[in-house]
């Protein structure tokens, strides 16, 4: 079928009365940017929602776009037809016309007819019956349900235009990206953290990714998987930063500690050291991590408490409360699934030991970090040698390094 129109409905965020406007506007400079690809195609606003003309555009192509837009609640594509009875009449049959092919014996339907154009001289209860009856008299194997129908025909009738349509596509919804403030996630090669970003940035945060890798331990494939998940997140976002983190140095001191069973703990405080302070350069607000209670040793309701400890900015843990199955059907539907799984360690996976503490004693932990002298010294080494990339969506390869102004090479080591 050929619309016209995609009608696009925003999400909970309707209800949040003075700072609407700000999310709305932050919508539309999306779904514009997003749009530029498609000459011809066009965007119009009403009150909670918007309408993009899709100027001759494939709407199944734009819908797939579209619908990734956080704070979009559903899509509908739209017939468009004026304002006349015998218009509306005529479309809607065609309408169901073209969907004859789904028909069975016994199909139920029922029209919802909304009048927005109060002059319009017959009320919604008398377009049903008007437009209900010639469908029931040209397609007599359906049959009419008001409550439960297989097939729902609504008429939004306004005085530019009558809007005909029946299908309601979920989108993403949440809040429009950015209008809750930026927070930095900690990125690794697995499943869970790709799936924690998407998840904040559902709720309106901007994401900068951090990654911390441990050259020659880790690989350069390693590596370039970590890049082609932050992209498959820019895909969503538009735009991704991924700082990327020499970690090696202070891992390899944590193997030398013989505190094998405090190594995950030691790691993730000193990650989370390194992501606090490019937090404060990138103004960012919160850190995020893809813990889910239980799931390994580090993710502990004690051992969560003491990494933790390890910085004053609020943690977020978006999938704390999901068990992996939930976790893994996510990662499906967001496109890093086939990603996480690729067969690459990061450092996160290195020199794990056999029994790692799920209990560990804070006044233990800072014992331990306060023999290591050099400790706040290789933290602020790995932020200065940080690189930064920024990936676009749809992009195919890394952009260039922001601290460093040099191009980022193939050969990431």
């Amino acid at each position: 079928m050929k619309y016209d129109m995609l009608l696009l409905r925003f999400g909970e965020f309707m209800l949040k009365g003075k700072n609407r406007a700000r999310f709305e506007k932050t919508i539309i400079t999306q779904v514009r940017a997003l749009l530029k690809p498609y000459p011809g195609a066009s965007l119009r606003k009403e009150f909670g929602r918007l309408y993009v003309d899709l100027g001759g555009h494939s709407h199944t192509e734009l819908i797939a776009v579209l619908k990734r837009v956080f704070g979009v609640m559903s899509i509908s594509p739209v017939k468009v037809t004026p304002s006349v009875l015998e218009d509306i009449v005529e479309t809607a049959v065609a309408f169901m016309d073209e969907r004859e092919n789904e028909f069975k014996e016994g199909t139920t339907f029922k029209v919802n007819t909304r009048r927005v154009w109060k002059e319009y001289p017959h009320s919604s209860h008398e377009m049903n019956h008007m437009v209900g009856s010639p469908i029931l008299r040209k397609f007599q194997q359906l049959r009419v349900d008001v409550r439960n129908p297989d097939i729902e025909l609504r008429v939004e009738i306004r005085d530019q235009g009558t809007y005909i349509f029946n299908e309601v596509i979920p989108a993403v919804g949440g809040f429009p990206l950015g209008t809750n403030g930026k927070a930095m996630v900690l990125l690794s090669g697995g499943i869970d953290s790709p799936v924690a970003a998407w998840a904040s940035m559902r709720r309106g945060l901007e994401v900068e990714c951090v990654h911390f890798y441990s050259y020659p331990f880790t690989s350069q494939r390693a590596k370039e998987k970590v890049i082609d998940l932050a992209r498959a997140l820019a895909d969503h976002a538009g735009t991704i930063k991924l700082h990327l983190v020499p970690f090696t140095e202070i891992q390899t001191a944590f193997t030398q500690l013989g505190q094998d069973n405090l190594i995950i703990t030691l790691m993730r405080r000193s990650m989370l050291r390194i992501a606090t302070k490019l937090a404060e350069r990138e103004r960012a607000l919160a850190l995020i991590t893809g813990d889910s209670l239980g799931q390994v040793a580090s993710q502990t309701l004690p051992s969560m408490n003491v990494i933790g400890r390890a910085t004053e900015l609020p943690l977020l843990r978006p999938l704390v409360m999901m068990d992996k199955q939930e976790i893994i059907t996510l990662s499906k539907q967001i496109g890093t699934y086939d990603i996480s799984i690729l067969p690459y360690e990061d450092c996160c996976t290195l020199f794990v030991p056999k029994s790692p503490t799920t209990n560990p004693n804070l006044r233990i932990v800072d014992k331990i970090e306060a023999t290591m002298s050099h400790l706040p010294e290789w933290v602020d080494e790995a932020v200065a040698q940080t690189e930064t990339i920024v990936l676009h969506a749809g992009e195919a390869a890394p952009a260039t390094s922001e601290n460093t102004g040099n191009e980022i090479k193939e050969d990431w080591f």
